[in-house]
């Protein structure tokens, strides 16, 4: 008989950790810290049988301890906080604490067994971070263009005008870095230059797109929309049929996904007479943008997995 897995939950914060109790277990609180993530793997291998342990993303305070669980061969699902919020509601738990939420995951991984998330490549990790550093210089910029149409200050107005080129030299030596990335890593370079070949997503959207969807290129069909959250959902009672909307997803992905969909409704040979069919049509230009968003994923996905696949075809 197959032993049966021990779902522990672990709730992360900023310099504390919190895992649901256990009888082999002594202690549950443990700090946030390189210390702190080996006396917690060391408390989790005194459980007899497989463990698995369930924990919420948190922006960041949970990348060292899925490293330190990774290392240790201990399988961890980092589960979206939004569905496990739902999930203690439809529990009847509507109080929140750090040793709740552990105990609430427990349940949760336990009711929904979760697959393990995978370790990222360096060169995964990298690039993610190189985008999300891009993402955020180019949102500081655009606020600090908004600001400047209202300075009148000599000294504010030279200040600002410094303040954007740096803020231009600084993200140029981001790009950079991920060019010299893409060069040193065949495969990144490889899968770059093949959603560069579909007209509309340049290096960028294709940086963004492969550090937001590191899955493209193992998906079916209509799961690459529905990670990005471009995916329309059914708003339907009895006789009554709702309006479509998008929801959910990964906004960075939507973001980058939104500017190749505003080029290819210009210059894209394909996919500019379906903007231009769905426009005729009485489609709103937002509607008719987001249906070109699910045509460019589905496209770099369907690239992605079939390498031998040609757009003349």
């Amino acid at each position: 008989m197959n032993t049966p897995i021990t779902h522990l939950g672990l709730d992360i914060a900023k310099l504390t950790l919190d895992l649901s109790p256990h009888p082999s277990i002594r202690s549950v609180h443990f700090t946030n810290d390189a210390s702190g993530h080996r006396k917690l793997i060391a408390q989790i291998r005194r459980i007899p049988g497989p463990v698995h342990v369930i924990c919420e993303a948190t922006g960041g305070y949970e990348h060292d301890l899925l490293q330190a669980l990774h290392s240790a061969d201990i399988p961890v699902s980092l589960v979206n906080p939004r569905q496990a919020r739902d999930f203690a509601r439809s529990k009847g738990f509507l109080a929140k604490t750090d040793r709740l939420d552990a105990w609430m995951l427990s349940e949760y991984g336990r009711s929904n067994a979760p697959k393990p998330t995978q370790p990222v490549s360096p060169v995964q990790e990298r690039l993610a971070a190189l985008v999300s550093r891009r993402q955020e210089l180019v949102g500081i910029r655009t606020q600090e263009r908004l600001r400047a149409e209202h300075h009148h200050d000599p000294f504010v107005v030279r200040h600002s005008r410094s303040f954007l080129r740096l803020l231009d030299t600084q993200i140029l030596r981001v790009e950079k870095e991920l060019e010299s990335l893409q060069k040193e890593d065949q495969q990144l370079n490889a899968r770059v230059e093949r959603l560069g070949t579909i007209q509309g997503v340049g290096k960028r959207t294709a940086w963004s797109l492969l550090a937001e969807l590191p899955e493209l290129g193992k998906m079916k069909r209509g799961q690459a929309a529905a990670l990005a959250g471009i995916a329309p959902y059914n708003h339907d009672s009895g006789p009554r049929r709702g309006q479509r909307h998008i929801a959910h997803g990964r906004s960075a992905a939507r973001s980058a996904l939104y500017m190749a969909a505003v080029v290819a409704a210009r210059c894209n040979p394909v996919l500019k007479p379906l903007y231009q069919r769905l426009r005729t049509a009485g489609k709103p230009a937002k509607v008719a943008l987001v249906a070109l968003m699910r045509k460019l994923v589905e496209l770099a996905n369907l690239l992605l997995k079939y390498p031998s696949l040609s757009l003349n075809q």
